[in-house]
């Protein structure tokens, strides 16, 4: 789905599938069948974008066989799909039962995290359509925070250089423009904004930049017009924005709240929660340890990493971060001009969600997934982008 600024700037608008944590080629075009192509249908829309995640031996398979990205691509037209940006957050074992830490692993310290990134880039030259300005690709803020000495971020520093080094060559041969946005998440070396301004200095904003998840910006308790002044202050481009909402307990001592919480205690995915109270951020890795007593005083209202379907309403007594999600649109497109161009719907936790609320089988999920994007349409257009052509 297309949309289009007043300054002329095509916004592309997708769906993350690592909700479809598949990990082998057939898997990934079995996903373009049941999920994205149904989605596109119930949408009404001629053309979908998909955000892909390509998990480490896909990626590399497909760097190495030219052939078989053309036979990607073309599948991809055929049913109505494109691709303009890849989800390299996740390396491998998305969809494994416990993910948890894991999803950290190689961070940028490791070359494999170069590597990985630079398949990805070869794969996404491949991919962009033909009249698209540029692609990009998320990936992890360096890493977990601990532990992060500065030999890990010396090192780091090195092989984001030979990834740029690979990106300037994939221009010059392919003329496809590929930029790297490292994601601000809460318990990484790239928490906040102004971490990440520290961390990516110097860097070349023609290659590097930030992804914006508004989950994370939501947890980490940060204004997104604050944070959209900050980044352009510094000279980062927002290469793309995950448009994501958290989950919220205004009360979290309440023991109806507690209670409430206590469903999204799941063993796959690190829900990392936050406080903010006497002028300060406190937290917790994960939900259950705040939900047994973490660090977090409960007198003040906790953000939780879990991403929520964003056209749901949440029953209380929680809530949704929807409004710091609503206002990083306005922050990005009401204005002069455009600040970035690639939005990507990236709730990957509908089969986490509590019971009653997961989708039951296939067809719901992509009505499920249908009904994000169309309300994340809305909210585009409420922020002043028009339809394109």
């Amino acid at each position: 789905m297309r949309l289009r600024h007043a300054d002329g700037t095509v916004v592309h608008l997708g769906y993350c599938a690592n909700v479809h944590p598949v990990e082998d080629l057939v898997g990934v075009l079995y996903q373009l069948a049941i999920y994205a192509e149904p989605v596109r249908k119930q949408l009404g829309a001629d053309r979908l974008g998909l955000g892909l995640w390509l998990a480490r031996d896909v990626a590399a398979a497909l760097a190495a066989d030219p052939r078989a990205v053309e036979q990607l691509s073309a599948e991809l037209s055929a049913r109505g799909l494109e691709v303009v940006t890849l989800n390299g957050f996740p390396y491998a074992g998305f969809g494994d039962a416990a993910v948890k830490y894991r999803v950290y692993d190689p961070d940028w310290s490791d070359p494999r995290r170069a590597e990985y990134t630079m398949d990805l880039a070869t794969v996404l030259a491949g991919l962009l359509p033909s009249d698209a300005v540029r692609g990009s690709i998320s990936t992890l803020p360096l890493g977990w925070r601990d532990p992060w000495p500065d030999t890990a971020r010396d090192t780091a520093r090195r092989h984001i250089d030979l990834v740029g080094d690979h990106l300037a060559d994939l221009e010059a041969r392919t003329g496809a423009v590929i930029r790297v946005g490292f994601e601000p998440e809460p318990g990484c070396v790239i928490e906040r904004t102004e971490q990440a301004i520290e961390e990516l200095a110097g860097l070349d904003p023609a290659r590097f930049g930030v992804c914006l998840d508004t989950a994370h910006l939501a947890v980490a308790h940060e204004e997104p017009a604050l944070a959209v002044k900050m980044l352009a202050d510094a000279g980062i481009p927002v290469v793309k924005l995950q448009a994501s909402a958290a989950l919220e307990a205004p009360q979290p001592s309440d023991p109806a709240t507690r209670s409430a919480l206590s469903r999204f205690v799941e063993p796959r995915y690190l829900h990392q929660t936050r406080e903010a109270a006497t002028g300060a951020l406190y937290g917790t890795d994960d939900l259950n340890e705040a939900l047994n007593g973490g660090f977090l005083s409960g007198a003040a209202p906790w953000r939780v990493h879990f991403h929520i379907p964003l056209h749901a309403d949440v029953a209380p007594p929680l809530a949704g971060t929807h409004a710091t999600l609503v206002r990083t649109l306005t922050e990005l497109f009401a204005g002069g001009a455009a600040v970035t161009d690639h939005v990507e719907v990236e709730t990957y936790t509908w089969q986490v969600l509590p019971e009653g609320q997961r989708p039951r089988d296939v067809s719901e999920l992509a009505l499920g997934i249908a009904a994000e994007m169309r309300w994340a349409h809305t909210e585009l257009v409420r922020a002043g982008l028009e339809v394109a052509p």
